[in-house]
């Protein structure tokens, strides 16, 4: 006979044990012989029982007045019965209860097993049922799943199954370091009366087109008010170039309020929608007023401004910076300057009610309507659709979330000429989008010394992989369980990337799984709009995990977080060059040595640091033009 499972071996061993006492015959004493019983209602021996086994003939007859004339053998068995239940009940009890407890056991183990085969089957491909739209996770057509660290993702699995039951740390979603909450928003104070401010009568019009995508253009924005104010312009309200790479005709006040916009700067600057009727429909490019960034250095300083385009302004009355990428560097910055762009950037910028009311949206499905935080970062960008807080509201596990940046797109994978475990074929489809896309970095490469892509993972300009991020997550101890939202667009490789992620952390969505086609259509072909949900989402999450801190959406969540988080919005960064090395001991390491150097790795990126000399303030809001310290 099979044996299916502990369960069911344990009900045989109880049954046999029961039957046993019930109904096998048991070996006769010596010297007594057991009563037969006849067919029908025959009584059975009626009297005593004397020593050596006999009956005692004398003992009162069925004719007898003191005891009934027959006795029905069914009363017998009736008696027998109450009297067997009567000795064996705590057995009962007891053997009732075993069962339970085996059958809890079994429930137990069945779910971890379940957990078990389901991270350690990643490696079989199957259909995504993912969106391959712009923006989704997947792409490509079905591969293989790619591991680059197979031993480290089974030890992560067997990890996380062992944490199904235990509870999780709460210093997991809290800031390590309580020099964060000393750190207060203050770049929307008014300055003392004797700063360098804008006096008489404005210098002209200056009109920027910005290029690149939601956060390029965003910086571009802020840097525009700075150089208007430097200049002592009037700031048309900016404008967004149609890209071929982005295919977003939004603009301006597409994504954010104009009219909080110009309001809330209207004591810095004057900011007008359009020129005056005598500018309107001037060709400034023929009179020389258009300045494209060939003409201004990247990064450049205050006198390269007043040297180079004030002339311009003051003869033709108009500039147009068109591109402006990057074209205002952080130091040396006059101090009302650069408070001025942190006012811009964390003050003024707000995203329509459209945009706010989609990422308020999006941000309750994630939490399942549970906690109701109502925190500066959600009363700053999601305005007047920041959930209501609710003392009431369960504050459990499935109310927090982890937003993921997640940074692996094939233009960026090509470019960085590294190798991510997919072999010959790999190699070969990035080497012809390199030559397809990036003609002047191949021309380069011809002409410089090559280095290989395990120099260029050990030096860390390598992107992170799905994979790669699954570990860190693990590693830091978020469990199996942890609700995850994914930002980013198309991930290279598509599922077989994906695989690994998903496989260690199922409970992971984005904004086209949480959305209806209805409530996304509004967004359709509009990338930078998109952006803007993804921002929101990744500003107010409980934690924020980025995988390439030079990313501009990266660095402007996670500055917003600094800027409004009160020290309760961590975030995580990976250093890239320390990741690598930890992970070429893959075959070698075990999993609490990987668990310590990677806690030690982020621990040093989540320190609190002031903003060093030329470093973005967008980013690293801590100084004081942007924030006040509190030593209480």
């Amino acid at each position: 006979m099979l044996i299916s499972s502990p369960f069911e071996a344990l009900e045989i061993l109880v049954l046999g044990s029961l039957m046993g006492r019930q109904g096998s015959p048991r070996s006769p004493r010596p010297g007594i012989q057991k009563p037969s019983l006849s067919s029908g209602c025959d009584p059975p021996p009626l009297g005593r029982r004397v020593p050596g086994g006999e009956w005692n003939k004398s003992a009162p007859t069925s004719g007898s007045k003191s005891e009934p004339a027959k006795v029905c053998v069914k009363g017998v068995y009736a008696g027998k019965r109450q009297n067997w239940l009567h000795r064996h009940l705590r057995t009962i009890v007891f053997t009732l209860g075993w069962i339970g407890l085996m059958f809890v056991f079994d429930s137990c183990m069945v779910s971890i097993v379940k957990y078990t085969l389901i991270s350690k089957n990643a490696s079989l491909p199957r259909e995504s049922s993912e969106s391959k739209e712009d923006g989704g996770i997947n792409g490509g057509d079905r591969k293989p799943v790619i591991e680059m660290y197979s031993q480290l993702v089974n030890s992560a699995s067997a990890s996380l199954a062992k944490k199904v039951f235990e509870e999780e740390p709460a210093s997991l979603w809290e800031e390590p370091y309580r020099e964060a909450s000393q750190w207060k928003p203050c770049a929307h104070r008014t300055l003392p009366s004797n700063h360098e401010g804008n006096a008489g009568e404005s210098n002209g019009y200056i009109i920027v087109s910005a290029n690149g995508g939601l956060n390029q253009q965003r910086v571009a924005i802020c840097n525009a008010v700075a150089v208007a104010s430097l200049l002592n312009a009037t700031l048309v309200l900016p404008r967004f170039l149609y890209s071929n790479v982005w295919k977003d005709p939004s603009q301006f006040g597409d994504i954010y309020q104009e009219e909080c916009f110009v309001k809330t700067l209207e004591d810095d600057i004057e900011i007008v929608k359009e020129l005056p009727p005598a500018l309107r429909f001037l060709n400034i490019e023929a009179i020389g007023s258009q300045i494209t960034d060939a003409d201004l250095d990247k990064e450049a300083k205050p006198v390269d401004y007043i040297r180079t385009v004030l002339p311009l302004l003051l003869k033709n009355g108009v500039v147009h910076f068109l591109g402006f990428g990057n074209r205002l560097g952080f130091d040396p910055l006059p101090f009302h300057l650069q408070r001025l762009r942190c006012k811009c950037n964390f003050h003024a910028l707000k995203f329509t009610p459209k945009i706010q009311k989609v990422g308020a949206l999006l941000v309750s499905r994630i939490r399942k309507f549970k906690a109701a935080r109502s925190t500066m970062i959600d009363k700053q960008l999601l305005g007047n659709y920041a959930p209501i807080r609710n003392s009431l509201s369960p504050d459990g596990e499935t109310s927090r979330y982890l937003a993921l940046h997640l940074r692996f797109e094939e233009d960026m994978v090509a470019y960085s000429q590294c190798e991510f475990g997919g072999g010959e074929s790999e190699r070969k489809e990035l080497q012809a989008y390199r030559e397809s896309h990036f003609p002047l970095l191949m021309e380069r490469l011809k002409n410089s010394k090559q280095v290989s892509p395990t120099e260029l993972r050990m030096l860390g300009r390598c992107p992170l992989t799905p994979e790669e991020a699954a570990l860190v997550l693990a590693g830091l101890g978020f469990k199996r369980s942890t609700h995850i939202y994914l930002a980013g667009s198309q991930v290279y490789g598509g599922e077989s990337r994906m695989r690994p992620l998903t496989g260690l952390y199922p409970n992971l969505v984005t904004k086209e799984t949480l959305l209806t086609p209805s409530e996304l259509s509004p967004f359709r072909n509009f990338s930078s709009q998109l952006a803007a949900l993804d921002f929101i989402v990744c500003a107010t999450a409980d934690v924020f995990a980025m995988t390439d801190s030079g990313s501009q959406l990266s660095s402007l969540v996670s500055g917003f977080r600094a800027y409004y988080g009160g020290g309760q919005a961590p975030t995580l960064r990976p250093n890239k060059k320390r990741l690598a090395a930890i992970m070429s001991e893959n075959n070698t390491m075990d999993w609490n040595n990987f668990k310590y150097r990677v806690r030690k790795m982020i621990e040093e990126g989540q320190k609190v640091r002031a903003r060093k000399f030329g470093r973005s303030i967008y980013r690293q809001p801590r100084c004081p033009e942007c924030m006040c310290k509190s030593y209480y």
